[in-house]
């Protein structure tokens, strides 16, 4: 039972970090270029090893409150594409101990879906005039590049947590 507060302490940190400090380390030109998610890598780490109804529950949530704090303009719209991101590259990803080529395949792959989700729905709403092709050469391949490499720096101590966190959770269920 002490694993699940740290993991939403984890995200609350990350999310925190995400608003307050990042910007100030991203150099100026890449500010407009590169939109890190760093919450949403760890909801993509607890889709393959833990569970995916977690990591939906967890999307929603989290994309919500990045929906309230940092965007106003559409209530939903990261709340949406997170969850349902997470969802079902939990749905393709079903293996219990990912080794870290495939975990890094998801991180690109769920990185992807949900830019693409988001650009979809602003595309619907018309809050976007630009065509998918300018969008993913210069918003998604940089994002998804650094959330490659924040994925890199994460993933031993993350997969070692989120793994405890799944035994105790089957021991639970035995009992």
């Amino acid at each position: 039972m002490r694993r699940r507060p740290f993991l939403i302490l984890l995200l609350f940190l990350l999310f925190i970090l995400q608003g307050t400090i990042l910007p100030w380390l991203l150099p100026n030109v890449w500010e407009m270029r590169i939109i890190p998610n760093l919450f949403f890598i760890v909801i993509l780490f607890v889709t393959v090893y833990h569970h995916r109804h977690t990591a939906l529950l967890l999307g929603l949530s989290f994309g919500m409150l990045h929906d309230v704090i940092f965007y106003g303009r559409i209530i939903g719209a990261h709340s949406f594409a997170m969850g349902l991101s997470a969802y079902l590259i939990g749905l393709i990803f079903q293996i219990p101990r990912a080794p870290l080529p495939l975990m890094m395949t998801v991180v690109l792959l769920g990185s992807l879906l949900e830019d693409s989700m988001l650009f979809a729905i602003y595309s619907v709403f018309n809050l976007n005039n630009e065509p998918y092709s300018w969008a993913l050469l210069n918003h998604m391949l940089p994002t998804m590049l650094f959330h490659f490499a924040f994925a890199l720096l994460l993933y031993i101590p993350l997969r070692r947590q989120l793994e405890l966190l799944k035994k105790e959770t089957r021991k639970e269920e035995t009992l």
